[in-house]
């Protein structure tokens, strides 16, 4: 239910099917994520689902936004925001001192509305020879 809520979210973006078949992986929230804890879920009116986002520890004091997602009908509802917060306090309860964030061209203006800092560009995790903007946002000390 929650990597088909992602799947939604990015289609709404009018990715074609070839590109959101290429995605289906990238966009998985897997059992691990679950297991380990760090899978956020944003619900409103006792239990409708209109949000993901999961973290990851990439090494030491170091999360990456592995996904953040909303319901498309719920884009521009304030749901993007607290779900943004709650994973940035999901990470600094972890230890966390950095956030980084692999973006799709449509999230850029969000990350920096949310305080994270464009860093530069990195391969695609799910599209071969696309590249996307990278962000980061410092969860510790001051920003």
């Amino acid at each position: 239910m929650l990597s088909a809520l992602c799947i939604r979210s990015k289609a709404h973006w009018g990715y074609d099917a070839d590109f959101m078949r290429q995605c289906e992986d990238a966009l998985a929230i897997t059992p691990a994520m679950i297991g380990a804890g760090h899978v956020l879920v944003a619900e409103r009116n006792a239990g409708d689902i209109v949000g993901v986002a999961a973290i990851g520890r990439v090494r030491g004091d170091r999360f990456e936004l592995e996904r953040i997602f909303v319901e498309p009908a719920a884009i521009r509802g304030g749901v993007g925001r607290p779900l943004f917060a709650a994973a940035v306090e999901r990470a600094r309860q972890e230890g966390g001192k950095r956030l980084t964030i692999l973006s799709d061209p449509f999230a850029e203006a969000f990350y920096e509305r949310m305080g994270a800092r464009r860093t530069g560009t990195a391969p695609s995790d799910a599209i071969p020879g696309r590249r996307l903007a990278t962000f980061e946002y410092v969860l510790a000390g001051k920003r």
